[in-house]
């Protein structure tokens, strides 16, 4: 392992980077080195290597689980500013290590990274080298809550992971350090003791003081001026309070104090660095902006239609944005070549994890001449009675750089104006192209956007190169420092990485030959293809759900894999294993035809690799994985329940909402009110209330967040629980997404339903409602999931919307004093109301129904099983003419009669035979008639009676009596049918 490190060190010194030695107090990670996150402010360059070893007293382990340790070492590269090319000189950077490339499976997989305490963020990836994560990659965008430039690249090996995968042992203590001596005989005493130390031996109130004077002693360097031992004592005041974490020490209230007291620190030492090195006129110098590109002419005209080819080439995009870029760039074309006279073929795009490619056909060599005709003022006004141009004809004239003789005549409206007439000569296509396709580069943004080294392109990932050409002939262009050229880039580890594109014609094929398929169709093909064969080879089934369309975008030529495990893996849950092969490792689970899982997965490599090479780094990789899940296991087995759920006591929930314990108490609270509106209340709903979450204290589930309500059920019924308490807390987690699985008893459901009720009313009430594509505490989902619930659970419509999100509201306002909010507005959970409405409308309109029935039904939507009722009413309706006939005759009724018209009237005042035999009808139809077809069997006798009264009275008689009492009784008809449906939103749907 020192060779290692002294190679990298001789690797990255020897391109420029200076070596620096490990700080001296304990940091969490490499980053938080000065030498990183506070170089990585200001203008100045820098570039630096040195190995970190970050202390973590949460990872404490005493030595025993294989792959975590409480120290660990970091190799840590920052090049400040991005070189341009910081992927290839990584790669070559495990070249030095000794990693054959070529034969590995190496892959930048999306990973973005925040650290809310410094303020800071970056966006890039984990490293992948066979399936396991070596290297974190990051485009450093903000530190200290400033934002960066030049933009730092951050290099961050885990060197322990590495060396396991390169040495192939299974534990860290096996590691070959040094000649003759191993890393557990090296410092598995160390790991031992100091496990002991952070997870049972440190002093709390010792600590609690350390972090209280480093805290102080922080904030005194900062008014001295003295940013260096000031973020030297915040380093220290982290460290405390990750010991006091350690040892379960830290309550709610003091998590998020101490947070906000720590942030608050790192941030103005951030600054005040800042300010210093422009006080000292930056020592090392400016970093020199990238030079304007010389953009070449157009070095030759078409004469014949051809192809455009159009390449965007980047670092790996992730894997959502290969998909939603290709539909933006589409879009873009499309409508920007509209705006040209360029006759074309269909716009085909077609998107990879490095490239966005667009092929376009039939493009004209040049526009077609266009007349142009300006319009200037009526001859009228242009000539005297002489004839003679005016002021105003000779102004006209001027303007337009035409002579009066040239002046036309037209007519627009029957008005006779001068005018100037033009032929705009068409552009040559490539001409035309150049700015085009500039300027779709220059609009790209994604979801999450950042900056490199180039000053004025943002995107989700850095743009590296762009092609474009028109069959043969190149198209030039230059964006900010970008040049379009008529190369293309391959895979990094070809013989040849950049290779001339001759011609956009077969510009697909051309790419197959160098061993990349650019369509994601065929891509995904390809991989359920081999799948499926390798599957078949062990007699099993390729179990493709959750991960397929993530994996055809993480490669450009797929090399599907099959590996293995040890069958006695398959003892644990079924879905732990499963949530490890997809969440963390994208493979594909293989199953037997009745549905149990095999011991064998699809890997899915990128491009040609050592298969054997390949899949033996995977299955370690997974070996380890469930190594940490059984661990994991067995560790929560001997764990009672109730010592899980008192662990939520550490773990905050959200600001002025307190912590996960607070809201699992809530839950449990708001389950037994639900139930109260409905009768549901019984032992099982109580106990599983009292259970409410614990499993969030679960090893497994920090570890694996997305296996909460599994592992409570596992843990529940391996603990005694009842079957139906272990169900209902599995099922208070679903749905976790849009078409998920729903809960099937009725206490799971109203746990379920309090869960979600909870989340709206709190984040509501403190205003953390979702913005634009900004939803970090899943409120939409959260919703949604309501909606969902109710919508499967008919016999719960008592439980409303709104009455859901009031009962929420006073468990809120009753615990607020144990941190919760002290009152949620009334307005808040209207908007909340109103957002879950929204939720139901969307899986209306998602599942095909006509937007006018949905609009007709969403008054409805506070009971939406009771909407979805009418909604499956009026669909049966729709055909009927009697049905339609009612509809048109209530619209008439609902036109005439103002809105704030009472339904009341005398009927002594009506004297009218057609307005009598209405009031008669009226008087027929019976009270409290629910439901669509219930009220249109009842009120069907209108029809005739309403459009009588209309041919033949007029409503808006002369005396006021007589027209109060038909406005009235119109009212009173809409009244009565208010309630049953939307009767305007209809529309003429029915018609």
């Amino acid at each position: 392992m020192q060779d290692a490190l002294l190679a990298l060190t001789r690797y990255w010194t020897e391109r420029g980077c200076i070596a620096v030695q490990p700080y001296n107090t304990e940091v969490g990670a490499g980053t938080l080195n000065p030498a990183t996150v506070l170089r990585v402010l200001g203008p100045e360059p820098w570039r630096v290597a040195y190995a970190e070893p970050s202390v973590r007293p949460d990872d404490a382990r005493y030595g025993e689980n294989p792959n975590r340790l409480q120290t660990h070492t970091q190799f840590q590269v920052v090049l400040k500013p991005d070189p341009g090319d910081p992927q290839e000189l990584y790669l070559g950077s495990l070249e030095a290590l000794g990693i054959d490339v070529r034969a590995h499976d190496v892959r930048f997989v999306e990973d973005n990274w925040a650290s809310p305490a410094l303020g800071a963020w970056g966006l890039g990836w984990e490293v992948w080298l066979d399936g396991l994560e070596i290297t974190q990659f990051t485009y450093f965008q903000q530190a200290g809550g400033m934002s960066l430039d030049p933009v730092s690249v951050e290099i961050t090996y885990g060197i322990e992971r590495i060396m396991m995968a390169l040495q192939g042992v299974d534990h860290f203590k096996d590691i070959a350090y040094a000649p003759g001596i191993s890393y557990g005989e090296a410092f598995g005493q160390a790991e031992y003791e100091m496990s002991r130390y952070y997870l049972d031996d440190a002093d709390v109130e010792a600590n609690k003081r350390l972090f209280e004077e480093y805290a102080a002693e922080a904030r005194r360097m900062l008014d001295a001026r003295l940013p260096v031992p000031a973020h030297n004592y915040v380093l220290k005041c982290s460290h405390a309070f990750n010991v006091l974490d350690a040892r379960g020490a830290i309550s709610t209230t003091e998590r998020a104090r101490a947070f906000a007291r720590m942030r608050g620190l790192a941030r103005e030492v951030a600054q005040l660095w800042a300010a210093r090195r422009e006080e000292l006129g930056h020592p090392l110098g400016l970093v020199e902006p990238l030079a304007a590109p010389a953009v070449p002419a157009v070095s030759a005209e078409v004469d014949q239609p051809g192809t455009l080819l159009f390449e965007i080439g980047t670092e790996e995009l992730p894997p959502a944005e290969v998909t939603r870029t290709v539909e933006a760039v589409r879009a873009a074309v499309t409508e920007k070549l509209a705006g040209t006279r360029l006759a074309h073929g269909a716009v085909e795009v077609h998107g990879t994890p490095r490239r966005i490619v667009v092929l376009v056909p039939d493009v004209a060599p040049r526009e077609p001449d266009a007349e142009k005709t300006v319009r200037g003022p009526r001859v009228s006004a242009a000539f005297d009675a002489s004839g003679e141009p005016t002021k105003a004809a000779l102004g006209f004239a001027r303007g337009q750089g035409a002579a009066v003789a040239e002046l036309a005549r037209v007519v627009e409206n029957g008005v006779e104006h001068v005018a100037v007439v033009r032929t705009e000569v068409g552009g040559g296509a490539v001409e035309v192209l150049g700015p085009l396709l500039a300027s779709v580069v220059a609009e790209l943004r994604a979801e999450k956007n950042m900056k490199w080294n180039d000053p004025k392109l943002s995107f989700t990932r850095p743009i590296r190169w762009l092609l474009a050409r028109l069959g043969p002939v190149p198209v030039p262009f230059a964006v900010s420092s970008l040049v379009s050229g008529t190369t293309t880039r391959v895979h990094r580890t070809a013989p040849v990485p950049v290779v001339e594109v001759p011609t956009s014609d077969g510009y697909p094929e051309f790419l197959a030959g160098h061993g990349i398929t650019v369509s994601a169709e065929a891509r995904r093909a390809a991989i359920v293809a081999r799948a499926e064969e390798l599957a078949a080879s062990v007699r099993g089934v390729v179990d493709f759900a959750g991960v397929l369309d993530e994996v055809t975008n993480l490669v450009e030529q797929p090399t599907p894999i099959l590996g293995s495990f040890d069958a006695k893996y398959l003892e644990l849950p079924g879905q732990i294993l499963t949530t490890v092969m997809r969440k963390h490792q994208r493979y594909l689970p293989v199953r037997a035809a009745d549905g149990a899982l095999l011991p064998h997965f699809v890997a899915v490599a990128n491009g040609a690799v050592d298969e054997d090479l390949v899949r033996a780094g995977n299955e370690a990789v997974l070996r380890a994985r469930y190594e940490d899940a059984a661990f994991f296991w067995r560790a929560d087995l001997r764990t009672p329940l109730q010592q899980m759920k008192a662990g939520l006591e550490k773990l905050t929930f959200a600001d002025k909402l307190g912590s996960m314990a607070d809201r699992a108490g809530r839950i449990a609270a708001l389950a037994s009110r639900l139930a109260g509106v409905v009768g549901g209340a019984d032992e099982t709903l109580v106990r599983a209330g009292e259970l409410a979450k614990f499993d969030l204290g679960s090893q497994m589930v920090i570890e694996l967040s997305s296996l909460a309500g599994v592992m409570a059920r596992e843990y529940a019924e391996r603990a005694g629980e009842t079957p139906a308490v272990a169900r209902a807390l599995y099922e208070m987690e679903l749905p976790r997404s849009a078409g998920d699985a729903l809960p099937e008893s009725k206490a799971g459901a109203l746990l379920s339903l309090a869960d979600r009720f909870d989340l709206l009313a709190g984040l509501f009430g403190i205003g953390a409602n979702p913005t634009g594509s900004s939803d970090p505490f899943g409120l939409r989902r959260a919703a949604l999931g309501a909606v969902s619930v109710l919508r499967a659970f008919p016999e719960l419509r008592e439980i409303t919307l709104s009455r859901a999100l009031s009962l929420a509201a006073e468990g809120l306002e009753a615990s607020a004093g144990s941190g919760s909010v002290e009152s949620v507005p009334a307005e808040a959970l209207g908007v909340a109301r109103e957002f879950a409405v929204r939720r139901y409308e969307q899986q209306l309109l998602d599942a095909g129904h006509d937007h006018r029935y949905v609009n007709a039904v969403l008054p409805l939507a506070d009971a939406p099983a009771r909407a979805d009722e009418t909604l499956a009413e009026l669909s049966a309706l729709a055909g009927d003419e009697e049905f339609a006939a009612l509809v048109a005759a209530l619209q008439r009724v609902r036109r005439i009669v103002p809105a704030e018209t009472a339904g009341e009237y005398d009927p002594a005042v009506l004297v009218e035979p057609a307005e009598v035999a209405l009031h008669k009808a009226f008087a027929d139809v019976p009270a409290g008639v629910t439901g669509l077809a219930a009220f249109v069997a009842a009120a069907g006798g209108l029809t005739g009676p309403v459009n009588t009264f209309f041919d033949e009275v007029l409503v808006m008689a002369e005396d006021p009596a007589v027209k109060q009492a038909r406005l009235g009784l119109l009212a009173a008809i809409r009244d009565v049918a208010a309630p049953v449906l939307d009767w305007q939103a209809l529309g003429t749907a029915l018609g």
